[in-house]
């Protein structure tokens, strides 16, 4: 077998359920809106930009980690920016084949030049419908949903899921909480999960990056989340190929697993690529995808954390289109439209590469 290579990986169809707004943005365009807001940036060249939030990432220090999106989100407050980001990521991901992603932020991060949380998410809903339709014309079609996250310190998880409800029809397509697990379990944003629910609403729940088995069996049987944003930790319940109480309602019950591989590297969720527990967890055939988290932290794409596993596991076509299936299954757009792009976009683009 002939392993495919990333300008080949590039060229295929993808979907993406876990990426961040705030952690994709061009070194280029933080410069340029750096400027008009007064914002100090650590570096003044693109290229040196790119090279410290990757390295400053890559540092080990969480707080180091922390500030890198402390520069993105402070040149993302006006409506014209924010459009303006959402817009180059769509065409960023389409640029990397990119078919269907779920891209998420916390609109209550945007507010400190004075726009509303509705402002906020409508100019990133406009930046995403240009970005695509202009992609679309270009011959890379996409298409983007939103998903807007609250964060777990904070106490506005009820306000931002009112928020994605009144949005659904526009371009949210499900609600997510984010920040850092220990100290502050899912359980606290109880009441928001629970209206979610009962307006039948898709949401996922950052839970076993950091955490552990704790966090995740929380924001399954407490919070009844439809899919585990990272859930690596979910090997903690698996010794061998033996799977415990935990790690067998998982797979049986087919909750979607957002793996991030470079993040969890740089976050200390895995010691390297090759011995991340994706090659486990996908021969155990749990809901496994393959995802970026933060482009611009990471210095990746879907392309290059699917290049990454092509030579850490020696995968082929066949299990990169399972990883892009798995992914198009769980996305949180209707079914019959999940359907169009798995059987006329997806699969007969696998069958030549296959073929």
């Amino acid at each position: 077998m002939v392993a495919p290579t990333y300008d080949e990986i590039v060229k295929a169809p993808k979907a993406l359920l876990h990426d961040h707004l705030d952690g994709g943005l061009r070194p280029a365009t933080i410069l340029e809106l750096a400027g008009p807001v007064g914002h100090r940036l650590p570096a003044g060249d693109p290229v040196s930009l790119r090279h410290w939030f990757e390295s400053a990432a890559d540092s080990g220090s969480l707080e180091r980690y922390l500030e890198t999106f402390a520069h993105t989100v402070a040149v993302m407050q006006t409506e014209e920016a924010l459009h303006r980001v959402a817009y180059e990521c769509a065409l960023d991901l389409a640029t990397d084949g990119v078919v269907y992603a779920e891209v998420r932020f916390a609109p209550e991060q945007h507010l400190e030049r004075g726009l509303t949380l509705d402002q906020v998410v409508e100019a990133v809903l406009a930046g995403f419908r240009d970005g695509s339709a202009d992609a679309g014309r270009t011959g890379t079609p996409i298409r983007v949903g939103t998903l807007l996250t609250a964060m777990r310190h904070a106490a506005r998880s009820m306000e931002i899921a009112e928020l994605a409800v009144r949005y659904r029809d526009l371009g949210v397509v499900g609600f997510d909480i984010a920040g850092a697990e220990a100290g502050y379990p899912p359980t606290r944003h109880l009441d928001a999960f629970e209206y979610l629910q009962r307006e039948n609403f898709h949401f996922t729940i950052h839970a076993g990056e950091a955490f552990g088995l704790r966090s995740i069996w929380q924001a399954l049987q407490w919070c009844g989340a439809d899919r585990l944003g990272h859930g690596v930790r979910i090997v903690d319940d698996i010794t061998g190929t033996v799977l415990g109480r935990l790690a067998a309602y998982v797979r049986d019950k087919r909750i979607p697993l957002e793996l991030c591989p470079s993040s969890n590297v740089q976050t200390g969720a895995a010691a390297s690529i090759a011995e991340h527990p994706v090659g486990l967890l996908r021969d155990l055939r749990f809901r496994v995808t393959v995802n970026t988290d933060n482009r611009l932290m990471s210095g990746t794409s879907v392309s290059r954390e699917l290049a990454l596993l092509v030579d850490a596991f020696g995968y082929g076509w066949s299990e990169l289109q399972w990883f892009t299936v798995n992914a198009m299954k769980s996305a949180f757009i209707p079914f019959d439209e999940r359907l169009v792009l798995i059987n006329e976009v997806i699969k007969p683009a696998y069958a030549k590469l296959l073929g």
